[in-house]
């Protein structure tokens, strides 16, 4: 028995003693027992002797003295295997003062004379260096790329500069050619207006100026009182076609007044049904001698709005409603006033305007295909929607053929607008 105890302390301080890394053996109070000969050359100790007998703090650094008690004292109320300083560097001290990074491993056991510590140390110098020297490479290679972000920062700025340009030579270029195509095109309007207009007004003015000149030459053959009548009759020729010219006339006043924005809006206000029953009573003259005007009001009566411009609304709109009227036609005329609104509606039964012409009805110089034979400038309604617009209303309209057309229009008021 003597033998094999023998046998196995041999084999202990062979694989105690020759071991490649440091094995150190301490009690509970710390005391070191026993350390290999791996350890003493990592610490730069000779002999055993210089560490046997005292505390592990003599190989730990002195900053670490006031915590390596108490990581100790735990270690001692809860043993176990377990490594030492996850997540830190832990460094030891050597002899000459010099400290060097360690990894270190716990055990324990027990005897009869009491508990033992062993640690386990590993210099880790080198590969310290290695992880420090991949560290530097990965600091600079972070520079680097910081380096080379701010070359592609500077290059993609330089980029959407030269972008920002060109979308702004592309934008100067494309608005240039914008105007040059507006240009064009208001050139070839001002040309087909032109043209239109010189068609619609040789037609209009040779009309009413035939009918001027054959009933003056008419006048002057009736030289007898008793042919009165017959002069009076040549005299009222001659009056409407001097007043069909002057509404043309004006017509061509208000477009170009319109086109050039010298139009100015001057809201007042006034009765609305008195000033639409004495327009009713003024075109009710203009009528056919069977046509009939018939006005309604509704609401209040005190609007605010500029007079002028509703009344050539008026005007225009009766007009035309008495033009393609029959002979004995209804023309209905209905107001309504209320505190946020005021609206107006004119109705006839007559000819009506097709489909294809209700697209363009409000477009300058047009008339309906099934008006050719009625006097007319095609300026009215166009007139009367630029006038609408001034006044910030909308103007809508219902048609069909043979069976009558009415107009709409709708204006936005406020509580301080009426009375």
């Amino acid at each position: 028995m003597d033998i094999q105890l023998k046998i196995e302390k041999e084999r202990f301080e062979a694989l105690f003693e020759y071991a490649s890394m440091g094995i150190l053996v301490t009690d509970e109070t710390g005391t070191i027992k026993m350390a290999n000969h791996f350890l003493l050359t990592q610490f730069g100790y000779e002999k055993s002797e210089e560490l046997i007998g005292k505390t592990i703090e003599v190989l730990v650094p002195r900053r670490y003295d006031h915590t390596h008690h108490k990581h100790r004292e735990h270690y001692n109320q809860n043993p176990g295997k377990r490594t030492m300083g996850v997540g830190r560097d832990l460094f030891a001290l050597k002899k000459d003062g010099s400290e060097f990074p360690v990894e270190i491993s716990l055990s324990n056991y027990d005897t009869s004379e009491g508990m033992f510590v062993i640690a386990f140390v590993i210099d880790i110098t080198l590969r310290k260096g290695f992880e420090n020297e991949l560290l530097k490479q990965k600091e600079q290679l972070e520079l680097n790329n910081s380096k080379i972000e701010e070359l592609n920062d500077a290059l993609e700025e330089k980029v959407d500069l030269r972008t920002s340009q060109l979308q702004q030579a592309l934008q100067q270029i494309e608005a240039s050619r914008d105007e040059l195509t507006k240009a064009l095109n208001k050139e070839k309007e001002l040309g087909d207006l032109k043209s239109r207009f010189v068609s619609m007004a040789s037609h209009e003015f040779r009309t009413p100026l035939s009918t001027i000149l054959s009933s003056a030459s008419l006048l002057a053959k009736y030289t007898e009182t008793v042919e009165q009548d017959k002069r009076n009759k040549h005299i009222l020729r001659i009056k409407n076609s001097v007043n069909n010219l002057t509404d043309i006339l004006n017509e061509f006043l208000s477009i170009g007044k319109i086109e050039d924005g010298r139009i100015e809006v001057r809201n007042t206000i006034f009765n609305v049904k008195d000033f639409f029953q004495n327009i009713c009573i003024e075109m009710q003259a203009n009528a056919q001698p069977n046509q009939r005007i018939i006005y309604k009001h509704k609401g209040d009566e005190w609007i605010k709005l500029d007079s002028s411009l509703l009344r050539n609304i008026i005007f225009n709109l009766l007009s035309n409603a008495i033009k393609f009227s029959s002979v004995d036609g209804e023309i209905s005329f209905i107001s309504e006033a209320g505190t946020d609104h005021f609206s107006l509606c004119i109705a006839d039964n007559g000819i009506g305007i097709s489909k294809e012409d209700q697209t363009h009805l409000f477009e300058r110089f047009f008339r309906a295909s099934n008006v050719t034979n009625i006097q007319g400038t095609g300026l009215g309604l166009h007139i009367v929607s630029k006038y609408v617009e001034l006044l910030n209303g909308k103007i809508h309209f219902k048609s069909e053929l043979e069976k009558g057309t009415s107009f709409t229009i709708n204006f936005q008021t406020t509580p301080n607008n009426t009375l």
